[in-house]
């Protein structure tokens, strides 16, 4: 047989090797598109001509790492919560971001119950952080970047439809 059908296995990823790539992509991405790491804690807004804007919440910065939220601002009608949403973690000095979660208001163990297996877990990682990829891609698509990024005067909650609160 040939060598290459022999070390097919090492040929492909392992879905752990593939997380940590998407991890990685999804770090270069948003570092490219909004720059957070250069950005001082507070709330952002991206707006272009396609109507959607977005907000970007610098919500803590650590030596090495940054807690960031990501979403547009408007409301789901159904859930009454900013839809898409992702509540992301930026590792700076390993060049990874990844998406904690995409539900707001909801932990990983709220949305997969209080001991997922592992592969349960490393799934709805691989969900999560794929979305969050092509999301980004979607936005620098869309226009968005780090010089439609301006600073929010001050917090005001995103728009509500009527008869929905946070």
């Amino acid at each position: 047989m040939s060598a290459v059908l022999d070390s097919r296995q090492s040929l492909l990823p392992d879905r752990f090797g593939f997380l940590m790539g998407l991890y990685a992509e999804n770090y270069h991405r948003l570092a490219h598109l909004f720059a957070p790491h250069e950005l001082a804690p507070g709330f952002y807004v991206s707006s272009v001509d396609d109507g959607l804007d977005v907000r970007l919440q610098v919500q803590e910065r650590h030596p090495y790492t940054l807690e960031l939220e990501l979403t547009y601002d408007f409301v789901d009608a159904n859930t009454g919560h900013p839809s898409p949403s992702a509540q992301l973690r930026m590792y700076t000095d390993a060049h990874v971001a990844e998406a904690l979660h995409c539900h707001p208001g909801r932990h990983l163990w709220q949305v997969l119950g209080p001991f997922p297996p592992a592969h349960t877990v490393l799934q709805h990682r691989l969900r999560m952080n794929g979305f969050l990829s092509r999301w980004l891609e979607y936005l620098a698509e869309q226009g968005h970047s780090r010089g439609t990024l301006e600073p929010m005067e001050q917090h005001r909650p995103v728009d509500l439809p009527p008869g929905h609160e946070l």
